[in-house]
């Protein structure tokens, strides 16, 4: 007998929620957990760590997002759906920049969340239907060479000796030893550069720095 997966299901709208509860204990596979907003969400998370978690983005205390982004620093193990009502590329864009799984659109949530599940536990990303454009520009973007933006002159000495480390494809740790500094001090790094040069995606600074390597 398969070992059911333990299932989040974190959204403050009652009638969704329940909806979504009698679909997934049809399929037998998952033992669920509830809860209506994102503080205990985040709680349920860091205590009971549960294979899965479908979090409505918007709900009281904490959104889904910001679940999320708090998950993602803390290198917690766990697979993570998003549900959302806005058809929104830039949020989607984010979501799967801190490693979301699935993108389920509240409108499709019932007739799309068998599919997303399934795929999820395979290691798959999944997006309802109606949105796969965002998936097809996001692909498209990442395959366009980075842009130089305002250039790499924003940069400070710091930053440039962390984007040459990154071009010789050093990992975070082995910059933070190189440099005796911390993972998160590199993180934080990184970020500053993603910022200043407007890139996104998980692979685009390390792009950026291999495509501008004669100049570091």
């Amino acid at each position: 007998m398969d070992i059911k997966k333990t299932l989040l299901l974190a959204d403050d709208h009652v009638l969704i929620r329940n909806g979504l509860r009698q679909v997934i204990e049809k399929q037998g596979k998952y033992s669920i957990i509830e809860t209506d907003e994102g503080e205990s969400a985040l709680e349920i998370i860091r205590e009971q760590k549960p294979d899965i978690a479908i979090l409505d983005i918007e709900m009281p205390g904490m959104t889904g997002f910001e679940v999320a982004q708090k998950v993602h620093k803390e290198s917690i193990k766990i697979e993570i759906i998003f549900l959302t009502m806005y058809k929104d590329e830039s949020i989607f864009n984010k979501a799967m920049d801190i490693g979301v799984k699935g993108y389920v659109l509240k409108e499709n949530t019932v007739s799309d969340i068998l599919d997303c599940l399934k795929a999820v536990i395979k290691g798959k990303h999944y997006l309802s239907p109606a949105i796969s454009d965002f998936l097809v520009n996001r692909n498209t973007k990442l395959m366009e060479p980075a842009s130089d933006n305002e250039g790499i002159n924003l940069l400070t000495s710091s930053e440039l000796t962390i984007l040459k480390l990154l071009a010789e494809m050093k990992t975070n740790q082995d910059i933070a030893d190189d440099l005796n500094i911390s993972i998160k001090t590199v993180q934080n790094h990184r970020n500053n550069m993603c910022n200043k040069l407007k890139l996104t995606g998980t692979h685009a600074l390390l792009k950026y720095a291999v495509e501008h390597s004669t100049k570091l």
